[in-house]
C-alpha cells in the first residue's frame, strides 16, 4: 500500500470508530478508540486461532505492519502533539510551581529509574527471565516519564484543581524530554556495556547537550518566529509560520543531537504566551489556536487506535505474564515515590493542596511514547520482555487509570471541601 493508502484506512478507521464510540459506548473519546481497536484486534486474533482463514488476518496484520510505530510517533506526531499541548501552559502558574515541575520531571524521573530498573531486574532473576541490569534500567527510563499525549487528552474529560491541573502538565510536558534524553543516555551505556566498554565523560556530555541544548534551541527558534508573527498581521502566515517553527525546530534538534521534545514545548509555551499578548490579533490568536487544537485531537484520535491496533504485530510472549504483571505494581510504587520524594521535600517552601501525591501518582499516564522507544530498542534478547510489559503498563495507565482518575480527583475536591 502506499502512504496515501494507509492514511486514508487509518482515517478512515479512526473517524467510524470515533463515531461508533460517541454513540454508543461513550468511553472519553481517546480511551474508547484505544479499547475499540484492542478489541478488534483480539477479537481479530482469536478468530484467526479458531478458525484458521476466514479472516484476512494476514492482509490486515500487514497493513499494521507498514506503520512503523517508532518513526510515526517519534519522528511525525510528537513534535506537532508536544507543541499543541505547550500551546495552552500558563507561564505565570508554570513558573510559581517552576521548582516543584522541574524536581518532579528530573529527579522523580532519575528516582523512578531507578526503582523501576533495580525491580525488574530483580523480579526477572527471580522467575527466571534472563534481563541484564542495563536493559532493565533502560525500561525503567522509557516507562518511567508520564505521555504527555495521554496525560493531556485525559484532563480534557476530568476537572482537576488549577494548581494540580499546572502540576500535571508541566511535568508531563518536560519530563516527556528528560525522559528521552535519559532513555537514550542509558541505551547507548546499555549497548557500550555489551560491546565492552563505557565511555562515562561522553555519556555525561550527551545529556546535558540533548537537554539544555534542546531548551536553548526552542528558547530561539521560538522567539524567532514570535517576531515573525509580530510584524505582520495575516492569520494563513502565521499558522503556517507555527507550522514551520515545530517542523523545523524538532528536525534541527535532531541534526544537531539535541532533544527535539524540551525544543518544542519551551517553543510552544513562548508561542503559547507571548504571542497572544502583543504579537497575534484577536482573530489571528482564534485560528492558529483552534488550528493546533484540531490537529491535537485529530493525531490523538489516530495515535491511540494505533496503539490498540498493535496488539496484532507485537511479540507478546505468554511466558513474561507473571513478570509483566509485576512490573504494573512496581511502576505504581516508583510513580509513588518519584512525586513524594519532590513534593515532601519542597513542602517547606511551596504548598501544596490535600490529595496532590495521590491525583498525581494515579494519573501518571504512559502512552504511545513509552511504546516507541520500547520498539527503537536493537534486537536484544531483552527487547520481547520490554515491549510486552511496555505495552501491558500503557493499557493499564490509560484505560484502568484514565478512567478512574475523575473519582480520584473527585473524592480530593470533597476533601477540599469545593
Amino acid at each position: 500500500m502506499t502512504i496515501y493508502d494507509l492514511i486514508a484506512v487509518f482515517l478512515v478507521l479512526t473517524a467510524t470508530f470515533a463515531w461508533i464510540n460517541h454513540r454508543l459506548i461513550r468511553l472519553p473519546h481517546t480511551i474508547g478508540l484505544l479499547v475499540m481497536g484492542l478489541v478488534a484486534s483480539l477479537g481479530l486474533i482469536c478468530v484467526e486461532l479458531i478458525f484458521p482463514g476466514v479472516l484476512p488476518y494476514e492482509n490486515l496484520a500487514g497493513i499494521i505492519r507498514q506503520i512503523d510505530f517508532q518513526k510515526t510517533v517519534l519522528d511525525g506526531m510528537l513534535a506537532f502533539l508536544l507543541f499543541a499541548g505547550a500551546l495552552h501552559v500558563d507561564l505565570g502558574q508554570l513558573r510559581d510551581r517552576a521548582w516543584v515541575v522541574g524536581s518532579m520531571a528530573t529527579v522523580g524521573v532519575l528516582v523512578s529509574t531507578g526503582i523501576i530498573g533495580v525491580g525488574f531486574w530483580f523480579a526477572a532473576g527471580a522467575l527466571g527471565v534472563p534481563v541484564a541490569l542495563s536493559w532493565a534500567l533502560v525500561f525503567g527510563a522509557l516507562i518511567s516519564p508520564t505521555d504527555p499525549v495521554a496525560v493531556l487528552s485525559t484532563l480534557k474529560t476530568v476537572r482537576v484543581p488549577e494548581i494540580l491541573k499546572a502540576e500535571m502538565i508541566g511535568e508531563s510536558l518536560f519530563n516527556d524530554g528528560v525522559g528521552v534524553v535519559i532513555f537514550t543516555v542509558l541505551m547507548a551505556t546499555a549497548i557500550g556495556a555489551a560491546g565492552g566498554g563505557v565511555d562515562v565523560i561522553e555519556i555525561s556530555e550527551l545529556f546535558f547537550i540533548e537537554a539544555l541544548g534542546g531548551a536553548v534551541l526552542g528558547l530561539a527558534t521560538g522567539y524567532i518566529a514570535y517576531r515573525a508573527m509580530r510584524a505582520i498581521d495575516d492569520y494563513p502566515i502565521e499558522v503556517l509560520i507555527s507550522l514551520a517553527l515545530v517542523a523545523g525546530t524538532y528536525t534541527l534538534a535532531a541534526k544537531l543531537q539535541m532533544s527535539g521534545p524540551i525544543a518544542v514545548v519551551v517553543a510552544g509555551v513562548l508561542i503559547g504566551n507571548r504571542g497572544p499578548q502583543d504579537a497575534m490579533s484577536d482573530q489571528t490568536e482564534q485560528y492558529l489556536f483552534g488550528f493546533w487544537t484540531l490537529i491535537d485531537e485529530i493525531l490523538n484520535s489516530v495515535l491511540f487506535l494505533l496503539i490498540g491496533l498493535e496488539v496484532l504485530v507485537l511479540r507478546l510472549d505468554p511466558s513474561f505474564s507473571w513478570l509483566v504483571a509485576l512490573a504494573v505494581p512496581l511502576v505504581l510504587c516508583a510513580r509513588l515515590l518519584a512525586v513524594a520524594i519532590p513534593v515532601i521535600a519542597l513542602s517547606a517552601n511551596y504548598t501544596f493542596i490535600r490529595g496532590t501525591i495521590p491525583v498525581l501518582t494515579w494519573g501518571g499516564l504512559r502512552g504511545g511514547i513509552s511504546i516507541a522507544l520500547a520498539l527503537s530498542i536493537p534486537e536484544v534478547a531483552e527487547k520481547s520482555v520490554i515491549l510486552a510489559a511496555t505495552y501491558a503498563l500503557v493499557l493499564f495507565t490509560v484505560v484502568i487509570q484514565g478512567l478512574s482518575l475523575r473519582a480520584v480527583v473527585e473524592r480530593v475536591v470533597k476533601s477540599l471541601g469545593v
